[in-house]
């Protein structure tokens, strides 16, 4: 190379630099952690993390498998900005000092959770002094399980609850152990697949009180309402590409719970994702309505202690519009 030829190149690489720094800086994505489960309800999360939604969106999604049982700690503690779980989840959170405030609707399900049952008990009046597989208090299995024996003229003292994670309840069932599971899918399966070892006695087909929302900190959504609205909009974008893209999307979904695309199209044909127009619909009414029937079942089962004191502050419409 001549010298010439390197000062030419010289000079367009000083050029280049000070161009470069002339740039303007690329606005950061917005970091968001956010605390949920395996729960085939929340999928469409990590197919928007996975297909890239989140990062289209302009966020930077960590999702942080954290069980139910604690997700509020890890809220409390401001390790997770936001979280998704079940509604009567949020109302106990608030109640025992974890405020969060719902800005979208998942999920509901529809025979999705259920009561798993050795082949020998007809019905609920079965189960008195019976030992029951069950997530820990404060977790969905353990409310629905409230809530159904609640149903049934019965509560949580006339069993006996021997606690167990939701794959754990399934497993431990299915190998013979306890006389009951409650559980969720993929893992209520487990027991679908396995008719030698029991049935299923009821699944929120009969008691429909599973649904999800996902809720932020907040001190958090004041702070950082654009994101929270890119949070919504990726999950409604992800609800589309279930559609436009199925088999691509079960692939994607299931890979995080160690199932296949059709494994997981199976599990999650017992519940509804639910899109924009749904979540209107569940804020205008039946998410207060919702709510002010479980926080009797919170009180009945010892969850809370006391009711919260508005309902209205645990939940805000305005992503979804």
């Amino acid at each position: 190379m001549g010298r010439s030829t390197f000062k030419v190149a010289s000079l367009m690489a000083a050029v280049g630099l000070v161009v470069g720094l002339a740039a303007p800086v690329q606005a950061q994505e917005t970091k968001i952690v956010l605390g949920m489960s395996g729960w085939t309800g929340f999928a469409p999360l990590t197919l928007a993390d996975k297909a890239g939604i989140f990062k289209k969106n302009g966020l930077d999604v960590e999702l942080k498998m954290i069980p139910q049982k604690d997700r509020h700690l890890a809220l409390a503690s401001k390790a997770i900005q936001c979280a998704a779980t079940t509604v009567e989840t949020h109302v106990a959170w608030n109640a025992n000092g974890v405020p969060i405030v719902q800005i979208f609707q998942m999920d509901k399900s529809y025979g999705a959770d259920g009561l798993a049952v050795r082949n020998d008990i007809k019905g609920f009046a079965d189960l008195k002094g019976k030992t029951i597989g069950v997530d820990a208090p404060g977790t969905a299995p353990y409310f629905g399980l409230a809530w159904m024996l609640s149903k049934n003229g019965m509560s949580l003292k006339d069993v006996k609850v021997t606690t167990l994670a939701p794959q754990a309840a399934a497993q431990a069932f299915v190998a013979g152990q306890n006389d009951a599971a409650m559980t969720y899918e993929p893992y209520l399966s487990t027991v679908r697949d396995n008719a030698a070892a029991g049935k299923i006695l009821a699944t929120t087909l009969d008691y429909p009180m599973v649904m999800d929302t996902v809720g932020c900190d907040p001190t958090w959504l004041k702070a950082n309402p654009k994101a929270a609205q890119a949070l919504t909009d990726s999950y409604f974008a992800a609800l589309e590409m279930i559609k436009a893209e199925p088999a691509k999307s079960n692939e994607l979904m299931g890979s995080a719970v160690k199932q296949t695309g059709e494994q997981f199209a199976k599990s999650s044909a017992y519940l509804r994702w639910q899109d924009k127009a749904a979540n209107q619909k569940f804020f205008a009414g039946e998410l207060t309505a919702f709510m002010k029937d479980a926080t009797t079942i919170l009180l009945e089962a010892g969850i809370i202690r006391k009711a919260p004191e508005n309902l209205a502050v645990t939940f805000d419409a305005s992503f979804i519009k």
